[in-house]
């Protein structure tokens, strides 16, 4: 397994997009390093060696999860709470070449997240551990390397072993992205530049780009510096050049300043975004070149009104997200997150917060160009654990240079306005919780004062917060309790308040229990039992909770009246796999999203809709196949109108009109086949018309992508929603038919998925079942140039194809 990763020096000119940079020569060299890898599971410590033999081990590309390929037990060590799938170790090894030209260049590699306990060696040498498996990690490989034709070896051992380590699933793996990085030996630092706005108006924008550069040379060094701002289209909008001696093997840190004419500033709804690109010359030589995204934009959170940006008060309208992406596991895939969130700005969502880890670094990328606010948050636990082996063993040693490392890595993205320093702490509780929050406040500030820090507290008592009372926190983070936000202002006088998690009301997509009315709390507290269902469902109308939440309108009724609330972050945006409450195994993913595990919005999405997008919104539901006579409770979520009118097979059941504090409206119906018809209307002219037809018996399979072409680059995806549907093309809502795929061309399986919460079935296969008429299969490219054809068939109803193009 032989790679060459560098060719002669002289063709390293690689181009940036814009005006004329793309004539310009390049010093920085950023390689993909995910393809190529060889990997075993267990215990392997003699493959940290050059000499060991891996030839038996299994071919792969990161990012790798090796968790999500196994098969649910409740007898896993991770526990159904950690997604009932297998941990333990295991190892990857890579081969590889470098070209002579780079002996007199720095070499390092980055790995964005390795779960966990990781040690990495390069040819023998063991560059260190990171036990941290959400944070990103760096090597400089230059005093290690072997040059020409002689081989490299990076090793890296994956200890994921002790358990319970989570609350949720982690995953195990090298399951985010590996590259490597070549530069000048004069360089900027890792993460070594920060952009900052002080001063913004229509007019005029005051930048500041803040340096920290290198000299791997054993002399001293005159450092140029050049730095442009470009706009989007690679125009040239500012520029700044300094000059300074550096030490041998030192390190500075240098300011440059710009003024941007007449700005575009970035918003949720018009994300623009500037780049900073700074030269570093030895002298006159380019030595390396480096990217900063710049969004110009100011906001401001205040204790009275709320939370405004640019000038403009706007609420934070929310979701918690988990960073499993469903059946693709914690594998990191740019193109799941995009769909995610894709599914939330439609649901009309302006935020998201990371819980409870540092993200990948994809997800801020995507959230800085489609507009997302984010609250970045480092830690679920401090010195008092969660689970008995999870991160509280190793904050003594690393949590400062974790939490530095999270700081100065996501700093430059303008879509974060937010650091949480953690959620729901136990230390909330005593006294050592004072000193802790004063420390990692402290820590934050010295590296950034741009943004508020906030924590996730569960106390909402002053007197009975410890975290509260170190007084260090710019933005008080509260969860549930919605009951006592009127009080906050007469407890938490000028103090700025989000709400960090709102609702934990649980449903399953397509699961409907009657009557609507009867709000239930499963789990009710104190771990009392409680009549569940005996297919581990909950009702998709929105009555049902954890103990210690709400429904979705109880929650975001609460927010949406009081301006002093800046927001809030509705727990959760999507179903995760682990925390399966309220029910034990087989249940092994929440229950928790307004979007289920596959990707399928539950009906709580369409409230938020309704509520968050301008777009006009007429959902009803359930489904329209019951029992003959049955009384079935139709609800509606509507906005841009005055009222909805319900019609069941032409004749009129009633006009309802919202009122009061109600999102929605309701009709009790006796049930008789055939169609319902909801109509929405302001002023008497009609909005929209939305039917449901009773379906028949299941007849065909109806395939259709997110995506009909995708590249042919070995990460690009395809989401294929699978629905059983009668012979009108009604989608049958109970169907459960067993779906079997072939694949032929330019892709292949990596997923499938039906979002029900407690099924066993694995999510690498060419099988799944349909759960209330649906289910997912994902494609992915296998980097060959040929169109994709995917075939679903099942038992008793007719076959299907769908192409998808492939792209060079």
């Amino acid at each position: 397994m032989k790679r060459i990763l560098a060719i002669p020096f002289f063709l390293l000119f690689l181009a940036f997009v814009g005006c004329e940079e793309d004539k310009e020569q390049t010093a920085r060299i950023v390689e993909d390093f995910n393809k190529d890898w060889k990997f075993q599971k267990g215990a392997h410590p003699e493959a940290a060696k050059v000499a060991f033999n891996d030839s038996e081990w299994r071919s792969l590309s990161l990012p790798h999860d090796w968790s999500i390929e196994g098969e649910f037990s409740e007898d896993h060590p991770t526990k159904p709470e950690g997604g009932a799938l297998p941990a333990g170790e295991g190892w990857y090894r890579k081969s590889f070449k470098v070209d002579e030209a780079w002996k007199d260049k720095a070499v390092k590699i980055e790995f964005d997240g390795i779960f966990r306990n990781s040690e990495i060696w390069i040819n023998g040498h063991s560059l260190g551990i990171r036990p941290n498996g959400y944070i990103s990690i760096a090597h400089d490989l230059s005093g290690h390397l072997n040059y020409g034709e002689e081989e490299n070896i990076i090793s890296v051992k994956v200890d994921n072993s002790e358990q319970p380590n989570s609350r949720w699933y982690t995953g195990s793996g090298i399951y985010r992205n590996v590259r490597l990085i070549v530069t000048g030996k004069l360089r900027v630092d890792q993460w070594g530049t920060f952009v900052t706005t002080p001063e913004v108006n229509d007019e005029s924008a005051m930048v500041n780009l803040e340096l920290n550069l290198k000299n791997d040379f054993d002399a001293q060094k005159r450092i140029k510096l050049v730095s442009r701002i470009l706009d989007e289209d690679g125009n040239e909008v500012a520029n700044s050049e300094t000059s300074q001696n550096i030490d041998a093997n030192g390190t500075i840190k240098l300011d440059q300043n710009f003024e941007v004419r007449n700005p575009k500033l970035w918003d949720t709804e018009n994300p623009y975004l500037y780049t900073v690109l700074t030269k570093v010359y030895d002298e006159e030589e380019l030595s390396d070149n480096y990217k900063t995204p710049l969004g110009i934009r100011y906001f401001d959170f205040d204790a009275e009104s709320g939370f405004s940006l640019n000038g403009k008060p706007s609420k934070i309208l929310g979701v918690n997200l988990h960073h499993d992406l469903g059946a693709l596991g914690a594998a990191v895939n740019k193109n799941a997150i995009k769909r995610q969130l894709r599914l939330l700005k439609e649901m009309g969502a302006n935020a998201v917060r990371t819980a409870h880890n540092p993200p990948a670094p994809e997800l801020l990328e995507l959230t800085d160009k489609m507009g997302f606010i984010v609250q970045d948050e480092a830690f679920d636990m401090w010195k008092k654990k969660k689970n008995d082996k999870d991160y509280h063993i190793f904050w003594d040693e690393w949590h400062e240079k974790d939490l530095k490392d999270l700081i100065k890595r996501d700093r430059n993205h303008p879509s974060v306005m937010m650091w949480s320093i953690g959620n729901e702490i136990r230390e909330q509780f005593d006294s050592t919780g004072v000193e802790i929050t004063r420390e990692l406040v402290d820590i934050v500030k010295a590296i950034d004062t741009t943004r508020p820090v906030t924590s996730a507290l569960s106390e909402n008592i002053p007197e009975e917060n410890y975290i509260y009372q170190s007084g260090a926190l710019d933005l008080l983070g509260f969860n549930y309790k919605h009951e006592d936000y009127e009080k906050f202002p007469e407890w938490y006088p000028n103090e700025k308040i989000i709400v960090t998690e709102s609702a934990s009301a649980i449903a399953t997509r397509g699961h409907y229990d009657m009557p609507s009315e009867s709000l239930m709390y499963w789990p009710p507290a104190h771990n009392e039992d409680f009549d569940g269902n005996d297919d581990y469902t909950v009702s998709a109308y929105d009555h049902v909770a954890a103990y210690w939440g709400a429904t979705h309108e109880a929650s975001w009724n609460a927010v949406k009246k009081r301006d002093f609330i800046s927001g809030l972050f509705i727990w959760a945006g999507i179903d995760y796999l682990g925390e399966p409450l309220p029910y034990p195994y087989p249940a092994r993913s929440s229950y928790l999203g307004v979007i289920d595990l596959a990707g399928f919005p539950k009906d709580s999405y369409y409230m938020y809709k309704s509520e968050w997008s301008d777009e006009d919104v007429l959902h009803i539901f359930p489904h329209w196949n019951w029992e003959e006579g049955k009384e079935v409770d139709v609800w509606a979520y509507y906005n841009n109108a005055d009222e909805v009118e319900l019609f069941l097979n032409g004749e009129s059941l009633g006009i309802k009109s919202k009122k009061g504090d109600e999102l929605h409206v309701s009709w009790r119906v006796d049930f008789e086949p055939g169609k319902l018809k909801a109509v929405s209307r302001k002023n008497g002219e009609v909005i929209l018309e939305k039917e449901i037809h009773t379906a028949d018996e299941a007849s065909d399979i109806r395939l259709s992508a997110d995506k009909e072409s995708i590249q042919a680059d070995g990460y690009d995806l395809s989401f294929i929603t699978v629905d059983i549907v009668d012979k009108d093309n009604n989608l049958v809502p109970m169907a459960d038919h067993m779906v079997e795929f072939e694949i032929s061309g330019g892709g292949k399986i990596v997923g499938v998925d039906n979002g029900y919460q407690a099924s066993e079935e694995p999510f690498k296969a060419n099988y799944r079942k349909a759960f209330n008429g649906k289910c997912l299969v994902i494609v992915q490219s296998n980097r060959e140039d040929e169109t994709i054809k995917l075939k679903a068939k099942s038992n008793g109803l007719n076959s299907t194809e769908i192409e998808i193009d492939v792209e060079e």
